[in-house]
């Protein structure tokens, strides 16, 4: 189901509408202030990729080459990239252990203590 997003002319605010099929609506009236002047916005699109499509894109070199192994802000910038395209929620330990990258604590250090629930990075190619 499609939804348009508005701008009220009148009191600024932004309103989105859901539609059946894919016309806009002829003229929304503001939720907020009842106004009939609202200007359409142009919204955001969201573009599915398959699962072989956001291995592939993992898979890039390109996507290597500002990494610097031995700087963990620099692996977990690369690591939230990576977990970004795997499409799905991450477990929890996956987010401690890249906010931890992010404050400067060495790998080493995070699977010592993380042990067993240390969780497997995105794997890029293999």
């Amino acid at each position: 189901m499609p939804t348009y997003e508005y701008r009220c002319e009148r009191c600024r605010r932004r309103s989105a509408f859901n539609v059946r099929g894919f016309n806009p609506p002829e003229s929304p009236t503001c939720p907020q202030c009842g106004s009939a002047g609202m200007k359409r916005l142009i919204s955001r699109v969201a573009i599915l990729k398959s699962e072989e499509a956001r291995l592939e894109s993992m898979a890039d070199p390109s996507n290597f080459g500002d990494v610097d192994e031995n700087d963990p802000k620099s692996v977990a910038r690369f690591m939230r990239k990576m977990g970004g395209e795997m499409g799905e929620e991450l477990p929890p330990e996956f987010n401690e252990m890249v906010d931890r990258l992010d404050a400067g604590e060495s790998p080493d250090s995070i699977e010592q203590s993380m042990g067993e629930n240390a969780p497997e990075p995105p794997l890029a190619g293999g």
